[in-house]
């Protein structure tokens, strides 16, 4: 397909500067009409505006789709289920968030009769294969147009000195310093001071949580019930997931909890540094791998273990809409089956600290773990089993 081929393209948009100038820079180069598609998974006041601003930009319409709710279900959940935790920091806010968004862009392409979907990621990051293998997992047919690896503009003066060019209706300037992802989930920043890892971040760029120090004195008890690996209420409330996320954010952010300070390795094989803020994820994480500690048993959580290791992999990959990430998901849904409970929590500046868990499917035996006297377990048979487990340690040593 060339393009001259392309007469309408679906573009991911944002309102930002980088889309909001694609969308002249499509039009210009591949005479094609454009359509903006944007995904409501959580940016808020981001949304603002944003129909005036595609139109004026271009544009020929702004489709907006409400995907909170699929979000939080279809992507964080599993995701949180698995364990899956990228680098031992990154709770892969950013890397679950494309392949939503550039499924429904499909969707749209497809019921707009668009020849080509495109997107505002730069050519060194993870978000241009995390939307491309969504496309091409979902409709390879459709062309993908990537205007950072076509265009000739290198900086964010120059997309600013085009957006002025073409009457482009944009507030940034070239002082903003910080790259910045918002959804449900989490708050990202990257590039300005923090291209130095040993720059510490400024207190004025965290929007989500308060620093430690300045959090209440006070800590905050949370509970938090679970109904197979589902979040399903707070302090004996019920609310839906969108709500129990939100309320968690809200509390996290108060006491600092969920700042994380990463440097990662990209895919495409640099390092970068990255601070996230994921305050209702922390905790719920936390509250999650709690309860399976008490209802699940020793082999299951080792396989859990490993499989969260090439689950976040596969997730900060962009391989979502893999038959492995289906493979894999039946497998954790299978462990899910008991992890129904409560997890009492404390929230104390920046600490998430477990002080409770229960279960009706708890594997905890009191009788059995007590130190006072019993009558369930007999110690002396733990003499058998460590000369057997013992055994091919006394046979090295022999040899020897």
């Amino acid at each position: 397909m060339t393009q001259s081929d392309v007469h309408k393209v679906v573009l991911a948009y944002s309102g930002g500067l980088d889309t909001s100038v694609i969308v002249p820079w499509l039009r210009q180069n591949y005479g094609c009409e454009v359509i903006c598609f944007c995904a409501d998974i959580g940016q808020g006041p981001e949304l603002d505006g944003l129909e005036e601003k595609a139109l004026k930009s271009g544009a020929s319409k702004l489709i907006v789709r409400d995907l909170r709710e699929e979000f939080v279900r279809d992507y964080i959940l599993p995701t949180m289920q698995a364990g899956a935790i990228y680098e031992r920091k990154y709770l892969l806010g950013t890397s679950f968030a494309r392949p939503i968004i550039a499924k429904h862009q499909v969707l749209i392409a497809e019921a707009e009769g668009a020849d080509a979907v495109s997107h505002g990621a730069t050519g060194k990051g993870n978000d241009q294969v995390r939307f491309e293998l969504t496309f091409m997992a979902l409709n390879p047919r459709l062309k993908i147009i990537a205007p950072w690896r076509e265009w000739q503009i290198r900086s964010r003066q120059d997309a600013i000195d085009y957006a002025q060019e073409h009457k482009i209706p944009v507030t940034a300037t070239a002082e903003r310093i910080y790259s910045r992802d918002c959804n449900l989930w989490h708050l990202s920043h990257e590039g300005g001071i923090l291209e130095d890892p040993w720059n510490r971040p400024e207190e004025d760029m965290y929007k989500l949580t308060a620093a430690p120090e300045i959090a209440p004195d006070r800590a905050e008890q949370v509970i938090i019930a679970f109904e197979n690996g589902v979040p399903i209420s707070l302090n004996g409330n019920r609310f839906g997931l969108v709500d129990i996320l939100g309320h968690l954010n809200d509390l996290g952010g108060q006491h600092g909890i969920g700042r994380v300070d990463l440097v990662e390795n990209r895919l495409v094989g640099m390092k970068s540094h990255g601070v996230y803020e994921t305050p209702g994820g922390t905790i719920l994480y936390t509250a999650h791998r709690e309860l399976e500690s008490l209802v699940l048993d020793h082999e299951t959580l080792q396989a859990k273990d490993k499989i969260a290791l090439d689950y976040a992999d596969l997730v900060y990959n962009g391989r979502w809409f893999t038959p492995l990430r289906e493979h894999l998901d039946a497998f954790v849904k299978s462990t899910q089956v008991n992890v129904t409970g409560e997890v009492r929590l404390l929230l104390y500046k920046g600490n998430v600290i477990v002080v409770g868990r229960r279960s009706p499917h708890s594997l905890y035996r009191e009788d059995l773990a007590t130190f006072g006297e019993d009558t369930v377990y007999n110690q002396k048979d733990a003499e058998g089993f460590i000369r057997l487990y013992g055994l091919p340690l006394k046979v090295h040593a022999l040899i020897k």
